[in-house]
């Protein structure tokens, strides 16, 4: 089994939730306690939370596109912003407009008070057109 943030237990916890098993069930079938099927599937969770920020810190650091968004900064300039940003390094993002709005209020919609920015964030986007947000709070 290939090396992973998981442990094979956990694994095989996760699979059997995933297949609609209770906890009591999956505890009865591994010979366990429920308590302790409880354990295992919240820390398999953390851990895949963990590798899910490691991931995005590391797409972030290789993000061609880097730039500082205000507070109150409407969502519709964001795009404006980007764009501004890929042509300064002669890159041509393949999204729209109407793509990075979509990919910021799905990412980070906590961030928003109706379409301006709570608080300053870090946008990057990567050559593929992903947009990630640091400095969401989550």
């Amino acid at each position: 089994m290939p090396e992973t943030f998981l442990t094979e237990r956990q694994i095989e916890v996760l699979q059997m939730r995933l297949a609609g098993r209770s906890q009591q069930e999956v505890a009865d079938s591994l010979g366990t306690t429920r308590s302790n099927i409880s354990i295992l599937e919240k820390r398999a969770h953390q851990n895949i939370a963990r590798a899910k920020r490691t991931l995005q810190q590391w797409m972030m650091l290789r993000a061609p596109i880097s730039l500082q968004a205000r507070a109150g900064t409407d969502v519709f300039e964001m795009p404006k912003m980007i764009f501004a940003a890929a042509d300064e390094k002669q890159m041509r993002l393949p999204i729209t407009s109407l793509d990075i709005v979509v990919q910021l209020r799905r990412k980070a919609p906590r961030l928003f008070k109706k379409r301006s920015l709570e608080k300053d964030v870090r946008i990057f986007v990567t050559e593929e057109g992903e947009v990630l947000v640091e400095g969401q709070g989550e």
